[in-house]
């Protein structure tokens, strides 16, 4: 089976992670191991050498150099690292059928596995959010030769979210903000930061838009666990996730209503057999990962080739793109 790419953050103990921050790890999974171990580590060079092998597709039509893509999936609080691998394996797997040809690779931060870790798990990630822009995204741009174009491009689950806002903003405020840096797509999907965050005028994301080329929001009003009453969340604002990007956000954004397919998805026993082929985790929350639609519709974000209002997977229904099933 083929390796997995995972850059690792948690502490070791012998030879295991525990949901501690730790320094940051480059490691080969083989495809039989259920869980990552600190001997699957690698060398950083050899690392990146064999995953952008991975990554490279083709050639530019008009230059003859390598075209490639690697998507870095980043996840969310409360989930163990068996979690973490499962959900990269599945979304591999369906992205690929999709029609994806690029390395999906992990980015794993410290989350424990315990219901009310919430307030820890997101301290976790503020003191790892800088390894993200650091020890990835700008890694891999680092390494990439002048005429090789391989797009980088982010997918986060839940809290995830909150690890890039906090990783690009951190970025920004220890260097010039002209940076060059880039990625191409972020995709947000059940993502636990307020909906208000997310203006154009916002100090809390300006350094996520200014860095990203299309930013796609995923929206879902029937996942429970942004709900505002959810103990583990401890009443904060309406969150990004739930209620769509607010009205104000920036051009090179895009909010993509979930809710009324996720309905579908949820009432139907035939339609959710037909379009989910895994469920991980709580269903509202993390339906995306394992489902036939969704893949498509982010396959399609990633290549780029079609403008947002006219992806396959999407209708527009009273002034709002929504996801749409499609047989």
């Amino acid at each position: 089976m083929a390796t997995d790419f995972v850059i690792c953050t948690r502490e070791t103990s012998g030879n295991s992670f525990i949901p501690e921050p730790g320094t940051t790890t480059f490691l080969k999974v083989p495809g039989t191991a259920p869980i990552p171990k600190p001997s699957h580590a690698a060398n950083v060079d050899a690392w990146i050498r064999e995953m952008f092998k991975q990554a490279i597709w083709g050639k530019d039509r008009r230059t003859g150099a390598p075209r490639g893509d690697i998507l870095v999936f980043v996840h969310g609080y409360n989930n163990d690292q068996d979690t973490v691998m499962r959900r990269q394996r599945r979304l591999k797997a369906d992205l690929a059928t999709a029609g994806f040809k690029g390395a999906v690779v992990s980015f794993d931060w410290p989350s424990a596995n315990m219901a009310l870790n919430y307030l820890e798990d997101r301290h976790d990630a503020k003191l790892t959010a800088m390894r993200l822009v650091d020890d990835c995204v700008k890694l891999f741009a680092a390494r990439q030769t002048p005429d090789c174009c391989i797009n980088v491009h982010l997918l986060r689950h839940s809290t995830g979210a909150y690890v890039i806002r906090e990783s690009f903003d951190d970025a920004d405020d220890t260097e010039m903000t002209n940076a060059s840096w880039m990625v191409s797509q972020i995709a947000l999907i059940g993502a636990d930061v307020s909906s208000s965050s997310m203006t154009a005028d916002s100090e809390s994301s300006q350094s996520l838009y200014r860095h990203c080329t299309r930013l796609t929001n995923y929206s879902n009003r029937g996942d429970s666990v942004l709900k505002l009453s959810n103990i583990k969340r401890v009443g904060l604002a309406p969150r990004v996730g739930r209620v769509g990007l607010p009205e104000n956000h920036p051009v090179k954004a895009v909010d993509v209503d979930c809710s009324d397919y996720f309905n579908q998805l949820n009432s139907d026993a035939a339609i959710k057999a037909a379009d989910q082929r895994e469920s991980i985790g709580s269903f509202d929350h993390s339906w995306h990962i394992g489902n036939r639609v969704f893949a498509a519709d982010l396959f399609e974000t990633l290549r780029g080739d079609l403008d947002r209002a006219i992806i396959p997977t999407r209708r527009q229904d009273g002034g709002r793109l929504k996801l749409h099933r499609i047989s």
